[in-house]
């Protein structure tokens, strides 16, 4: 059974928002007190929280679903719904959040980061809520609306300044497990590896962490072996060390071969734009700054290879440190090389960022509440409403009540929806769809409806403008229009017959 998982896909969904209630107050010698209702309950939301405990993601690959708590719903006499339990994920320190798109939704850096992943839906109001001047004793509540559902990608990138990279058994657990109080796995066979080390090394006064990250091989860039898996791990480090194993003479493995293999590897591989980087924005893997760690020294031949390979190293610009992991041979000098590159990146990151002043913009300028985009459908206008508060709305309605369905009517003519339908070129009796095609509705308009269903008069939870005339359909107009002329033409042939029957006659243009 895998002990450390560093990339899953989790289901979140945030708590359903409780109804509202319709209910009216009743007490004796007062048969109607007025509404009491309560509101409901919002849903709960689902957040993810960095802790230091925690350092894996295998939680979630064994549970992938996740569902925050739902909203009760409200009570008569003002009790109102109790809000749903949020649900609180905790996810390890470098914890980046995508969505299915791979786009990323926050980078989870620093003990206490929290981000929310789904927020619960809102609770409906009750009718006591929803009472105005106008209109005294709703007899309607709204609904709750669903939280948020979506799906995301966790993974892990390993948060440490330093990051040793090398073929399998180059000795990187072994060199972390010499310089820090780091204890891996150390074994020797290839790939004793499997997952990220880190340890804490303290150089003077600088202290910083270091990454021992499984061993690559060639093609790691492409997913070779589990490449991508390791490499992920480096993303955030400043700097590279280079372990190269200068072990023996009689190897088929040469360090230089090693080395460029690896660059190959680091050059291949595609940085994501990780938000942490800080002002230095993304510097692809092999352009960081990098020390060349030639280990295995203590060894004969190892200081014989160390010698045949410095000097090429050296030409190409690298810093080279002989070292022995084993016989702790060269360790402080590698110490306080790493620990002059950690003090370089952390104090360009501490450069002060232009302050950037804030524009407040007229509200006449902001984004339009909904959008009204004209389509087709069987050959017949169809026009979309498209926007939050429609689509909340319509969520929170309850299509079985008749006053809550005015009561829509009239929220969505004062937004404007109905002027808008208008400019876009509506006729009465066009299909109208509010929000998308899976939870859309859609009705027919009618733009002649009057406003103010509360200065009707009418028994609760109905609206006098539900119960008028159903609008005819094409057919019922062709037929009623094809009665008329039919009825027409029968009283223009019956006065014809009594004319010429002479029981009347035309009066004569002398009279």
């Amino acid at each position: 059974m895998a002990a450390f998982v560093d990339r899953v896909v989790l289901h979140v969904s945030g708590g359903t928002g409780g109804h509202g209630c319709v209910s009216v107050k009743r007490e004796k010698f007062k048969p109607l007190g007025g509404p009491d209702g309560g509101n409901g309950g919002n849903g709960g939301d689902v957040t993810l929280v960095v802790d230091s405990q925690t350092t894996t993601l295998l939680s979630y690959h064994h549970a992938p679903h996740r569902h925050a708590g739902n909203g009760d719903g409200g009570k008569g006499d003002f009790r109102h719904g109790k809000h749903g339990e949020s649900l609180v994920l905790t996810v390890p320190d470098g914890t980046v959040v995508k969505d299915r798109e791979g786009n990323i939704l926050a980078d989870m850096v620093g003990e206490g980061t929290s981000y929310v992943v789904a927020e619960g839906g809102l609770g409906g109001l009750g009718n006591a809520a929803l009472a105005s001047q106008k209109r005294k004793a709703p007899g309607f509540a709204l609904l709750g609306i669903p939280g948020d559902a979506r799906d995301v990608v966790l993974e892990l990138k390993t948060v440490a300044d330093i990051a040793l990279v090398g073929f399998p058994s180059a000795g990187k657990s072994s060199l972390i497990a010499a310089l820090s109080a780091a204890r891996p796995k150390i074994a020797d066979y290839p790939f004793t590896t499997l997952v990220p080390n880190l340890g804490v090394v303290q150089a003077g006064e600088v202290r910083y962490t270091v990454a021992d990250v499984p061993g690559l091989i060639p093609g790691a860039s492409e997913g070779k072996g589990l490449g991508l898996e390791f490499l992920r791990h480096v993303e955030r480090c400043a700097a590279l060390v280079h372990v190269l194993d200068c072990g023996t003479l009689e190897s088929d493995r040469d360090p230089i071969a090693d080395f460029e293999a690896i660059e190959a590897e680091l050059a291949a591989y595609a940085v994501e734009p990780i938000f942490s980087q800080g002002g230095d924005g993304v510097v692809p893997l092999n352009e960081r700054p990098r020390i060349v760690a030639l280990n295995k020294t203590d060894l004969p031949d190892g200081q014989a290879m160390a010698e045949m390979v410095r000097a090429v190293l050296e030409s190409r610009g690298l810093k080279v440190i002989e070292v022995s992991a084993l016989a702790h041979q060269g360790l402080d000098p590698l110490k306080y090389a790493m620990a002059e590159l950690v003090t370089q990146a952390r104090a360009r990151q501490a450069e002060p960022e232009p302050v950037v002043p804030v524009v407040v913009r007229p509200r006449s300028s902001r984004a339009p509440e909904f959008t009204i985009r004209r389509e087709e459908r069987n050959l017949e206008p169809l026009f979309r409403v498209l926007g939050s508060k429609p689509e909340k709305w319509i969520a929170q309605t309850d299509f079985a009540n008749d006053e809550a369905v005015g009561y829509l009517a009239d929220r969505l003519n004062r937004l404007g929806v109905e002027d808008g339908l208008f400019k876009a070129g509506a006729t009465p009796g066009d299909a109208v769809v509010i929000g998308d095609d899976e939870s859309g509705v859609v009705f027919d308009w009618e733009p002649t409806m009057a406003a103010g269903a509360e200065l009707l008069g009418g028994p609760r939870g109905s609206d006098l403008r539900m119960e008028e005339r159903e609008r005819a359909t094409r057919a019922q107009k062709r037929d009623e229009y094809e009665q008329r002329k039919q009825a027409r033409a029968a009283t223009r042939a019956e006065l014809e017959a009594e004319r010429k029957a002479g029981i009347w006659t035309e009066p004569s243009s002398g009279d």
